[in-house]
Formats: structure tokens, C-alpha cells, sequence
């Protein structure tokens, strides 16, 4: 009775009570993020779009910044322009086919600079192979999803599974919303991002679910929100530790990893920002509106078997 006693004291703190608020909170962020998706869309990187990558060797170090504003004069906006290996090595990444499309750009780049350009490689990537990796990439994340609902249902219980698949479903939408409203660059990274998150958010609900299992069959006393507070103070102090510790790593890679992966480290920063919050206020949550109770976890008892000794 010690344990209870502690647990359902005053050190709990009572996350259920914004419930109400945060459910409002998700069905703005939802409704926004599906809204600007249906009318802005995704800005689809060349992976997926199809397009001219160009590799270009300066005889010296090369401004990026530089590099971006004269194709952007040029009428070259939607160019993407990153340092590939050191500062001498370019990659830009342009939309179209035209064959003399890198002759041109190393011609114009060349006449900008004290000194030469050569193009190293040009290669087209098609509009068909852009369109298979979206396909791949969509039903990746479909069968991800699908998988962790039976996984979820098969360890725990079937309300679980539907909270735990809820809040990445809410993860994922808000995280595409956000690349749609800001028209970021959605590549390949920003997709291996996004299942990162998935897989992330999982793994916090999990250990969420495991505790709120537990306190529900060793507690006596208490109704679903309180046990579930009790569980989320309890794991509150693991959660805070593994997404800070995640978070400084991320915004290092975001203010220092360049242009290459900045949109990988945006789509996680966003999506552990919110991963963590869906643990609670999305996956939890939809366990007291489905009504969750002892009797849904208790494990079945198997019938002894007949003792046969006389």
C-alpha cells in the first residue's frame, strides 16, 4: 500500500487535465497540416520529380550563398546548390532534361568567377523513377504502420493499438504538413526522417503503454486518469533525458550539417518535438476515450491441471 500511496500522491503531476486543450491542439495542427496539403502539396525534391544533377569542380573554395544567387538571377530558382566532399566540389540539383542544361550552368557559373569551372558529371534522373521511389516510399510508411498495429495489439491490447497508431498517424501528417506549409524541400532524407520519427514515437509510446499496463494491474485504486498520470510521471524523467539528449545532437546537425541534411534534421527535430508530446496527449489519451479499464488487461487464468496422483 506504500507504493500506492506514493504513486497517487502529490508529486503526480495531472497531465489528463489538459487533455481536453491538447485534444483541440491536434485537431487544429491535423485539420492545418491536411489543409495545406490538399492546396499548397509537398515540394517534391529531384528524387522524386525527376531532374539534371550537375557536379562542378572550382579551382578554388566556392560560396554556396554566391553560387544559389547567380543561378537564382539567371532564372535558375528552384536550383539546389550544396558542397559535395569539400569546398572545391558543387552539386546542383536543377528540375528539367536538356542535355546542355550542365554547359550552361558551368558556362554561366564560370563567367561569376576568377577562375574555372568544370563540370565533373551530369545525370538525369527520370520522371519514372521518381515516381516509382514515391509509390515505394508511400506504401513503406502504409505497411509500417500496419505492422506496429498488430504488433501493439498482439503484445498489449487492441485499445493500445489503435492509440499507438493514432499518434503516428498525427506525427507523420503534422510533420508533412509542415514541409507543405513552409514549401521545404521533401527528398529521400526527409522520407528515411519521417520513419525515423515513426519508429521513435513508437518506441516512447511502448515504454508509455508498458508502465500505464502495469500501474493498471498493481494499483488498486484510481480511475484510468489518474493511473495514467501516475505511469507518465513516472516515465516522464526517461522521456525528458532521451529527447534532450536527441534534440542537441539534432540541432548540431541542423545549425552546423549544411544544406545536404538540413531538411533530414528539421523533419526530426519537428517530429520528436511532437512525437513526444503525441505519447502523451495522443496515445494516452485515447486510452480514456475508449475507456480503458482493469478488466481489459487482466490476463486470463488457465484452469490447473487435474492433480491425477490418488
Amino acid at each position: 500500500m506504500a507504493d500506492q500511496k506514493t504513486a497517487l500522491g502529490d508529486k503526480t503531476i495531472n497531465f489528463m487535465k489538459l487533455r481536453t486543450y491538447a485534444t483541440i491542439l491536434s485537431i487544429v495542427m491535423i485539420v492545418g497540416s491536411l489543409a495545406s496539403l490538399a492546396t499548397k502539396g509537398i515540394n517534391w525534391g529531384l528524387d522524386f520529380t525527376g531532374g539534371t544533377l550537375i557536379e562542378l569542380v572550382y579551382d578554388k573554395p566556392a560560396n554556396t550563398e554566391n553560387i544559389r544567387g547567380q543561378l537564382g538571377e539567371a532564372g535558375y530558382g528552384d536550383a539546389v546548390v550544396q558542397e559535395f566532399g569539400s569546398v572545391r566540389d558543387i552539386l546542383v540539383r536543377i528540375p528539367g532534361d536538356d542535355p546542355a542544361l550542365g554547359h550552361n550552368i558551368a558556362k554561366l557559373l564560370d563567367q561569376n568567377h576568377d577562375g574555372s569551372v568544370v563540370v565533373k558529371r551530369v545525370e538525369f534522373v527520370g520522371p519514372q523513377v521518381g515516381e516509382r521511389l514515391r509509390e515505394q516510399g508511400g506504401l513503406g510508411m502504409l505497411m509500417a504502420l500496419g505492422m506496429v498495429m498488430l504488433y501493439i495489439a498482439f503484445r498489449f491490447q487492441f485499445k493500445f493499438s489503435v492509440g499507438a497508431v493514432l499518434a503516428l498517424t498525427h506525427d507523420s501528417i503534422i510533420v508533412l504538413g509542415l514541409f507543405s506549409m513552409l514549401q521545404l524541400q521533401f527528398d529521400l532524407t526527409v522520407l528515411a526522417a519521417i520513419l525515423a520519427v515513426i519508429g521513435y514515437s513508437l518506441n516512447d509510446t511502448i515504454i508509455v503503454y508498458d508502465r500505464i499496463r502495469e500501474n493498471f494491474r498493481k494499483l488498486r485504486k484510481g480511475d484510468a486518469d489518474e493511473i495514467i498520470n501516475v505511469s507518465l510521471t513516472q516515465t516522464l524523467g526517461r522521456t525528458l533525458a532521451t529527447s534532450g539528449t536527441t534534440l542537441m545532437v539534432l540541432l548540431s546537425l541542423f545549425l552546423f550539417g549544411g544544406e545536404m541534411i538540413n531538411g533530414f534534421a528539421t523533419a526530426l527535430i519537428v517530429g520528436i518535438g511532437v512525437g513526444t508530446y503525441s505519447s502523451i496527449y495522443i496515445a494516452s489519451n485515447l486510452l480514456i476515450y475508449m475507456k480503458i479499464s482493469r478488466e481489459d488487461l487482466i490476463v486470463p487464468v488457465k484452469e490447473d491441471d487435474v492433480d491425477q496422483t490418488p
